[in-house]
């Protein structure tokens, strides 16, 4: 590395994207992978559907516990 960097010709904000969306990868123990991939190729979807369907269950069943 160097000792120091020269930022004086930046620009701020040029690859700011305002409506970009995040998306985080999120790993699964194998054992959690294998059961929601049977259950996506029984139903010809993808695993983030999945695994996107199963959580919103889950934050139902939360709520109804926070309540």
């Amino acid at each position: 590395m160097k000792n120091e960097y020269d930022f004086s010709k930046g620009e701020r904000g040029k690859f700011f994207q305002p409506d970009a969306e995040l998306s985080l990868p999120v790993h699964l123990d194998s054992e959690v992978f294998e059961f929601v991939d049977a259950i996506a190729k029984r139903r010809k979807s993808d695993i983030s559907s999945i695994v996107n369907e199963l959580l919103r269950g889950d934050m139902v069943v939360a709520k109804v516990v926070q309540d």
